[in-house]
């Protein structure tokens, strides 16, 4: 547009020169009476081509303001066009925008509003899929709590069943246990009873071994002592217990069977003891009977009979003379008899001791002078050898070593000597 104006401005001031300026003053014109070439600009013409080109400029002067002017208004018509139409342009696009902002804002409307409603459809559809399965999880959990009593309630009945057979095997088991046990114990106390009546048949050939029958009242096995003449001397009752535990009431009911058989003497043959038996004690008088071991049985029937023998001789000897007899059966159940009985044992179990102990002394004291001996050797052997070294030379008085060789290869004479140490006590 400002090009456009420029042209015409331009187009205007050359149209005003012309109709005004007629000749330019280098042009060059002929004298027609002398024929002489000359220009506008000189002779006589000068004045008026200056006063021409004057008033030639001031008419382009104001030629040019007035077009300038008219430029200048009709640059500030279309400038108010041009603004006018910019004006009416930006507010169609105003009016536009502000359409569109109220189009994207009713569709940023809608949107929202189809975004609520999907979420709330969303939320109601988890809602009802929620409460669906919170039924299905509780209508399980019915049916499982159904089942569960169901089943406990059949629990309960096979336990009860199970407990009751458990309870009936156990009763059958403990009555079998204890008819077991009673018929081991039985048996066990058959095989030591008739153990013992062999080994007193064997040991006293003479006497009279009678076995008390089963259900009689009484102890195992009566033994009539019998002397070289074939007269009853007394009576022993021998009582067979093979148990794990001591019973208190063995003893007194050994008393009785003694009253009734008219024994004078009661042992107990038992494995186990009271709990205040002396550890180690083989035998001894318990409450006025006899307790033994099985194996020194047969080591206190000897005693006993032959202590029933001395007052069956005693008897014999001196007739009718109760008091005698009474004594030595008092003395045969005396603690006095059992204490030397007791303290004959004992004293051969010090000797035995005290054997033991003298030979493993002995020994101790062999070996503890061989050492001595050995060490004795070995610094005698050192100081010889010193005194060698000092002396620079062999010292034939002082080889100690081959009488040590030689009483190491024949140590029989110091053998002997420790042997005769060892027998002489």
């Amino acid at each position: 547009m400002i090009a456009t104006d420029t042209a015409l401005v331009a187009a205007a001031a050359g149209d005003a020169r012309r109709h005004r300026l007629l000749l330019d003053p280098d042009t060059r014109v002929t004298c027609p009476h002398c024929e002489r070439e000359f220009g506008l600009g000189e002779g006589f013409a000068k004045r008026s081509l200056e006063a021409l080109a004057r008033a030639s400029e001031e008419a382009l002067a104001g030629e040019r303001q007035s077009v300038e002017a008219e430029l200048g208004r009709r640059l500030a018509r279309e400038a108010a066009e041009r603004q006018q139409r910019t004006e009416q342009e930006l507010a169609a696009l105003r009016q536009s925008l502000a359409d569109k902002a109220g189009q994207v804002a009713t569709l940023q409307a809608q949107e929202l509003e189809l975004r609520r409603e999907r979420a709330r459809l969303e939320e109601a559809r988890q809602a009802l899929e929620l409460e669906a399965q919170r039924r299905i999880d509780a209508q399980r959990r019915e049916i499982e709590e159904r089942v569960r009593a169901a089943e406990a309630e059949r629990a309960r009945l096979r336990e009860a069943e199970l407990q009751k057979t458990i309870d009936d095997m156990r009763g059958r088991l403990e009555e079998a246990q204890r008819k077991g046990a009673q018929g081991s114990q039985q048996l066990q106390g058959e095989v030591l009873e008739l153990l013992l009546e062999e080994q007193l048949a064997q040991a006293f050939p003479l006497d009279v071994i009678a076995e008390v029958k089963k259900g009689a009242r009484g102890g195992d096995a009566l033994q009539t002592v019998t002397s070289r003449a074939g007269q009853a001397a007394g009576a022993i009752l021998w009582e067979a217990k093979r148990a794990q535990k001591w019973s208190a009431g063995w003893a007194a009911k050994l008393r009785e069977d003694m009253r009734a058989a008219g024994a004078e003497a009661g042992v107990i043959v038992t494995t186990s003891f009271p709990a205040e038996w002396p550890p180690g004690q083989p035998f001894g008088l318990h409450e006025h009977v006899w307790v033994t071991s099985p194996t020194a049985a047969i080591p206190l029937a000897s005693a006993l009979r032959e202590g029933l023998l001395e007052a069956h001789r005693a008897r014999v000897a001196s007739a009718n003379k109760g008091e005698k007899m009474e004594a030595v059966y008092d003395y045969l159940v005396s603690p006095q008899f059992a204490l030397k009985l007791r303290a004959v044992y004992e004293a051969f179990t010090r000797m035995r001791a005290e054997l033991d102990s003298e030979r493993a002394t002995t020994q101790q004291r062999w070996n503890r002078r061989e050492k001595q001996i050995q060490l004795a050797t070995a610094q005698l052997l050192g100081i010889a050898g010193d005194l060698q070294g000092l002396a620079q030379q062999d010292l034939p008085q002082l080889e100690l070593a081959r009488a040590a060789l030689a009483a190491d290869a024949d140590p029989s004479a110091a053998a002997g000597g420790v042997e005769e140490g060892v027998e002489a006590p």
